[in-house]
């Protein structure tokens, strides 16, 4: 089943781990959004700087350090994701209840080992 996935902390540097998991999850048939404080490209997928509005949005994948998401608590909520997949690194127990307080799945996870094993 495809899940729309919103990667958060997208960069064109091919080193980062989101870069890797924008490419993972579009070589796995998944539609991708990726947001970034940076805007460029990571193949034919743009990285906006503006979060995305309007979106039907399956799983919020974080590659944002904790000290930077409470920036984003607002829009993650109000995005209504089915889950969010914190990153290693990425950890946050105060977003985790409070998505978990509407509703919101949180998994503790790497996406890109998760695509490796069939478990997204």
């Amino acid at each position: 089943m495809q899940k729309k996935t919103l990667v958060v902390g997208a960069s064109e540097n091919p080193e980062r781990y989101a870069n890797k998991a924008v490419r993972k999850l579009k070589r796995y048939g998944h539609p991708v959004l990726a947001f970034g404080k940076v805007g460029g490209s990571i193949d034919d997928t743009p990285i906006e700087t503006a979060w995305p509005e309007n979106e039907q949005i399956d799983t919020i994948t974080l590659y944002l350090n904790p000290a930077h998401q409470r920036a984003f608590y607002d829009r993650i909520i109000q995005a209504a994701p089915n889950r969010i997949i914190f990153n290693p690194g990425t950890e946050n127990p105060e977003l985790e209840s409070l998505a978990q307080q509407h509703g919101i799945e949180t998994i503790e996870a790497c996406t890109l080992v998760l695509l490796s094993v069939d478990q997204y």
